[in-house]
């Protein structure tokens, strides 16, 4: 099996593909994980932290062959307002879930969930099926969501003072 080294972004620079891996957002968001290519070939992702690949990314392998990552489409919902202020409350209401949400213009995508649609038709949200990659924000802490960088582990815990 071999082994990624580096993962390049896909900036258009990088050295040409040998195979492909298709994969999911959440398998193109792990620390550790092995992959099969389309060609058959078992590639192990090990990193330090956990790494988003994008779409077009290459994978540089320890026995110098490249390996670029395919983003599969998956079954989403396109969520639209008829104002700003409707799709701002709409966001608002998905951030406080902690849903995956995409951007994308005056759009927002999410996984399907017939229980969110629901929540987004009630605050006046249009939403229209669509099956497309889906590569959401990622969070504050993570370098703005559309980095190759790590995830960072922050305590939640806060200490009240009641008097």
């Amino acid at each position: 099996m071999n082994r990624i080294l580096h993962v390049l972004p896909r900036d258009g620079a990088n050295p040409p593909a040998n195979d492909h891996v298709s994969l999911d957002h959440d398998r193109r968001r792990r620390r550790r994980m092995v992959h099969t290519t389309a060609g058959g070939r078992a590639i192990l992702l090990d990193m330090g932290n956990v790494v988003h690949l994008r779409d077009g990314d290459r994978l540089e392998l320890d026995d110098g062959s490249v390996i670029e990552v395919r983003a599969v489409p998956e079954a989403l919902v396109a969520i639209t307002a008829p104002d700003t202020a409707a799709l701002v409350r709409i966001a608002w209401h998905l951030g406080n879930r902690h849903l995956p949400t995409q951007l994308d213009g005056e759009t927002l995508l999410i996984r399907e969930d017939h229980v969110i649609v629901d929540m987004v038709k009630g605050l006046g949200g249009v939403c229209t099926p669509r099956l497309a990659p889906f590569d959401p924000e990622g969070g504050a802490y993570e370098g703005g969501g559309h980095g190759h960088g790590h995830d960072h582990v922050h305590s939640h815990s806060h200490a009240h003072a009641h008097g």
